[in-house]
């Protein structure tokens, strides 16, 4: 396993560094202890090293990737590493070689990593000064925070809060990396428990992004929503609230209030053959949860509700190649009390707002499926 660890000064970075080359038996290092091994060598390069960090200088960005890709691809690595302190920038990140399975990011304030230093036993480090460390934290966010956000994009960043305890960080790590910790000895963490997550919320709230991003992880999302589309496409009704209203009222006579649960039930049954968790984007009516909790009691059904304000779901509506003019006070009524998703709504198990970036929302996304998947 090739792991990245990434954080300001302060975060833990060593600590976990540590404890996980133990736990995971492979080498945990950072680029200031290659160039520290490398400037004990009798070579051209060791020479370098040794007298360009001697004279208080950094080692230049394309020699320190060409040193860090070359150092890595020596026998003791091939099991794998945990990396501190590379790669520092976007330019380091593609030019970096070997494969990194993991980015860990430590995540901790200013503040804390400021109070952290500054009260740990070993703080007699000369670069240490408030302001050289308010001058290296800058850095960090202006070089390393693109670095995150590259790696974020690729899935294979694991965001960790790093201002708990020791062992719960190291805990969550280790989540992150589908391993857990049994008597001390690491194990592959392997879920069996069959789960539905039902995404709910109003019109515009974020519910089909919400579904296209769990999609990335392999997921297979189900659309209840969907179900009275092709009904309409069907009939060759046009997209109007009102039709939409009348196919949605015509199959809950002929199915129950549970209806769009009903008909998507085979596709649910299929869909969870294959895998441990599922997506059920839309589900409305509470009658449609009762149902699915009856008729797949081995199943874990869990109500993601995305939230967002009234006037930005109106906004988002009205900006759609299709059915932009279906929002306003009546619909929400509507999908509150006719289409009875008000009970789905409060009894959520997770709520997430979706009231600014997509980043941030991702972010929300991403650590409510880790706890769901985890639980």
């Amino acid at each position: 396993m090739k792991l990245v660890l990434i954080g300001i000064q302060g975060s833990g970075k060593s600590t976990q560094g540590n404890l996980l080359s133990k736990q995971l038996e492979i080498p945990y290092l950072s680029t200031g202890h290659i160039f520290r091994e490398i400037a004990k060598e009798k070579t051209q390069l060791g020479r370098y090293i040794k007298e360009t960090v001697n004279a208080g200088l950094l080692v230049p960005d394309v020699k320190t990737i060409e040193i860090v890709n070359s150092y890595l691809h020596r026998p003791e690595y091939k099991k794998g590493y945990i990396l501190d302190g590379f790669p520092r920038t976007l330019e380091q990140v593609k030019e970096f070689q070997n494969n990194v399975d993991k980015v860990i990011y430590l995540d901790i304030s200013q503040k804390e990593a400021i109070w952290r230093l500054f009260h740990r036993d070993d703080s007699t480090r000369s670069d240490e000064t408030l302001p050289a460390l308010k001058k290296r934290i800058a850095l960090f966010y202006k070089h390393t925070e693109p670095v995150i956000e590259y790696y974020r994009k690729e899935n294979k960043l694991v965001d960790i809060d790093g201002t708990m305890k020791i062992e719960d960080v190291n805990g969550e790590i280790l989540k992150g990396l589908g391993k857990q910790l049994i008597k001390n000895q690491v194990t592959d963490w392997k879920k069996k428990q069959k789960t539905i997550i039902a995404i709910v919320g109003l019109p515009g709230s974020g519910k089909t992004d919400a579904a296209a991003y769990l999609s990335t992880k392999g997921l297979p999302v189900i659309s209840f929503g969907k179900t009275v589309i092709d009904k309409v496409n069907q009939k060759k009704l046009p997209h109007s609230e009102k039709a939409h209203k009348e196919v949605r009222e015509e199959l809950r006579a002929e199915h129950g209030e549970e209806a769009m649960a009903v008909l998507n039930l085979d596709k649910i049954k299929t869909a969870l053959k294959d895998n441990l968790i599922i997506i059920v984007e839309g589900m409305r009516s509470w009658e449609e949860y009762l149902y699915l909790k009856k008729v797949l009691p081995d199943v874990k059904l869990v109500i993601v509700c995305i939230y967002s304000e009234k006037l930005l779901r109106y906004k988002r509506i009205s900006k759609r190649n299709d059915m932009s003019e279906h929002y306003g006070e009546e619909r929400d009524i509507n999908e509150i009390v006719g289409i009875n998703a008000g009970p789905t709504i409060a009894y959520a198990d997770h709520v997430i707002k979706n009231n600014y970036s997509k980043e941030e929302f991702y972010d929300k996304l991403e650590l409510t499926y880790r706890t769901i998947f985890f639980s």
